[in-house]
């Protein structure tokens, strides 16, 4: 499968984002997904991922209680919504899915899962 990312844009503090990750190829059936975010001079970080083989979730400390991820029933496009964004959500957010993977090999691993898109620019402005 190939990825895409769309949804990016600039927003002030307090506004809020959806991010897509939309397949080609192939579905998200049985595969994880999942969203890394890297700022510039940052190490890339794991925000949140998705596991449609076992069902799981992942949210980083950081986005908990502000992000939620979910597919749409053609499990085609996986979303990210980003709620009370903050100047440190600032970043360019990628999504990344590999074939019967789950949440906890990306978090692991999730530097090599298969297909990672080329992501999309985030702009939190204070």
């Amino acid at each position: 499968v190939q990825v895409v990312e769309s949804g990016g844009g600039s927003v002030q503090t307090g506004g809020s984002l959806r991010l897509s990750c939309r397949a080609s190829g192939d579905t998200f059936d049985d595969y994880a997904i999942g969203w890394f975010r890297q700022a510039p001079g940052r190490q890339p970080e794991k925000v949140s991922c998705l596991g449609n083989s076992d069902g799981t979730t992942y949210y980083a400390d950081s986005v908990k209680g502000r992000f939620t991820i979910s597919s749409d029933d053609a499990k085609t496009t996986v979303y990210l919504q980003m709620n009370s964004l903050r100047p440190e959500d600032t970043a360019v957010y990628s999504c990344a899915a590999d074939h019967f993977a789950s949440c906890g090999s990306f978090y692991y691993t999730g530097d090599l899962f298969a297909s990672r898109g080329q992501g999309t620019q985030v702009f939190v402005s204070s």
